[in-house]
């Protein structure tokens, strides 16, 4: 049973757990992560969910996404993911998200990085992932309009593959 924090508006960790699937209480929010690798052809790593998993079956996603656990920060909570899902270590220590999406219950850490990865050396997790494949842009707008990526709104993929860019430049 994977159990989450609870948190305030402005961030401040309470002394509140409930397990997942369980409603988050008014007024308050947990903390979710995504992390979206690209390599330098400007292609986002992408997952594709598990048949039998209760949301999104069979969706292509982005690279890593899921809750932060007990007592875990935002970037332990991506590190972790990544790890349990593609079986890659990062290390995002001195690494804060790009930015933070807020939503109704909670608060959504978004990390963009780049890492040549052969996808081929992988071990992804049975539970959670299925296949992985390197995607441009174009591709996962189709995906999206042939409803087979989860539905994010178009503009945030572009927002993505906008960090990435922006991200690089300031790399070099």
């Amino acid at each position: 049973m994977e159990k989450w924090d609870l948190y305030t508006i402005d961030r401040e960790k309470i002394n509140h757990v409930i397990t997942r699937g369980d409603d988050v209480p008014k007024d308050l929010y947990h903390l979710v992560v995504h992390v979206c690798i690209f390599n330098a052809k400007n292609q986002m790593l992408i997952q594709q969910r598990q048949s039998f998993k209760e949301g999104w079956p069979n969706m292509w996603d982005v690279t890593v996404g899921g809750s932060a656990i007990i007592d875990e920060n935002s970037r332990q909570a991506a590190m972790r993911g990544v790890a349990e899902e593609l079986g890659l270590k990062i290390d995002l220590e001195n690494t804060s998200p790009v930015i933070t999406k807020y939503f109704s219950e909670g608060f959504d850490d978004i990390y963009i990085l780049e890492k040549e990865i052969d996808i081929s050396k992988l071990i992804l997790q049975y539970e959670e992932v299925q296949a992985v494949k390197w995607a441009g842009i174009e591709e996962i707008l189709d995906m999206i309009g042939l409803k087979k990526f989860i539905p994010y709104d178009e503009s945030f993929i572009h927002f993505l593959f906008h960090l990435h860019q922006v991200n690089s430049l300031y790399q070099k």
